[in-house]
């Protein structure tokens, strides 16, 4: 009940950020709750694929997802998180909470980057719309490679990552972008944590335990980010990752 209770109040946090929170998810767990790190890693890598269902299929209806792209990313994606997971479980307990929160202190500069630089559409040349070519599958390779093994071996969804990949290397737009990373992000989540299930590091009590407070808090949460001030939500948006990479340092 107590980890039920503490993902309810982060998952009001981060549904108030609009992020999937992976990484404040292993934080939580393993700084305060005590949970080995691989299991962190692996219950909140498969929390992601209930947390970004709901959103997938709202960027869909709304046509924010490039379908093409984000199939194919997220082919090559799910590849490489679930031979990531595999080498998550090579890498010395130690040695993984510092590698994990460099990657978060990583994706909060990219972060700044995606929200303070990359604000108005690409000029780039968007690479699905001259089809399925050589260019387009290595790009799409490319983007699928580096995210899905970060996520697979470092436990986080990778979104920055997976956005600025999307923006600079595929030519989408920002609202395809956003779409598209939550497509690409199903099937990375689902390898991976098949991977961390089949080297014994996935509790499914404590996933579901997980899973129900931050579904329930992020619901909630959602609803207060049209009522926040834009640089509020953009700097809690930057801070939340670094909190967490902080957090990790400390365990």
């Amino acid at each position: 009940m107590a980890i039920t209770l503490t993902m309810f109040v982060m998952g009001i946090l981060l549904g108030f950020i609009g992020a999937g929170g992976s990484g404040f998810i292993i934080a939580i767990l393993t700084v305060v709750f005590g949970v080995p790190i691989h299991t962190a890693l692996g219950t909140a890598l498969a929390a992601m694929v209930f947390t970004t269902l709901s959103g997938t299929y709202s960027h869909f209806r709304q046509g924010n997802i490039s379908v093409k792209t984000g199939v194919i990313v997220g082919a090559f994606g799910s590849i490489c998180s679930y031979i990531g997971s595999k080498l998550s479980g090579m890498i010395p307990v130690h040695s993984l909470h510092w590698l994990t929160a460099a990657m978060l202190f990583l994706s909060a500069v990219i972060l700044v980057v995606r929200l303070f630089i990359f604000q108005k559409p690409m000029v780039k040349r968007n690479l699905e719309k001259s089809g399925l070519n050589w260019d387009f599958v290595r790009n799409a390779a490319i983007v699928g490679i580096i995210t899905g093994l970060m996520s697979g071996t470092f436990g986080i969804g990778a979104a920055p990552f997976i956005q600025i990949g999307l923006l600079v290397i595929m030519g989408l737009s920002i609202k395809q972008s956003v779409g598209t990373t939550m497509l690409v992000i199903l099937p990375i989540a689902v390898a991976g944590g098949v991977g961390y299930y089949f080297q014994g590091f996935l509790d499914f009590k404590l996933l579901f335990e997980v899973v129900a407070g931050t579904m329930i808090g992020s619901y909630a949460g959602a609803k207060f980010t049209s009522l926040a001030p834009q640089p509020v939500l953009k700097g809690a948006m930057v801070i939340t990752p670094i909190a967490a990479a902080a957090l990790l340092l400390v365990s």
